[in-house]
């Protein structure tokens, strides 16, 4: 029997919060092929999309997401640039709608892991599907 796999690794790479083995995504989370989630588990069939409807709630974790980011992003302009006023309105503008944009992959993937893995008291891990 091997290890189980740890919650934070199936997180980060983007494992089914049920066996901890199966991909929750097809395509790159940046690249040419456009991330889908898929509907079942291809290692213990477990429907990924719950219920209909179900990861309408990923949009509040991606909204938390992106006021960190959003904060986070001009907090870095204002070291760079210093503070707001008429003359840096536009460059904090752009650089805050600008990390949004670049972000956005990421933002759906994860919004949608931390919605799978830990706000989901439905789905629990089963170590026994942890066998390769």
């Amino acid at each position: 029997m091997s290890e189980k796999t740890s919650k934070l690794y199936a997180i980060v790479h983007g494992k089914c919060a049920h066996c901890r083995r199966g991909n929750i995504f097809t395509g790159s989370m940046y690249g040419f092929n456009i991330q889908h989630t898929k509907e079942i588990c291809s290692h213990c069939a477990q429907r990924i999309e719950i219920e209909p409807g179900y990861f309408y709630a990923a949009m509040y974790v991606s909204y938390a997401m992106n006021v960190i980011e959003m904060l986070t992003v001009s907090f870095i302009t204002y070291l760079f640039v210093g503070s707001l006023d008429d003359n840096t309105f536009w460059t904090y503008l752009i650089s805050i709608f600008a990390g949004c944009f670049i972000l956005y992959p990421f933002n759906y993937r994860y919004s949608r892991m931390i919605l799978l893995h830990v706000l989901s008291p439905n789905i629990k891990y089963k170590p026994y599907y942890d066998n390769p």
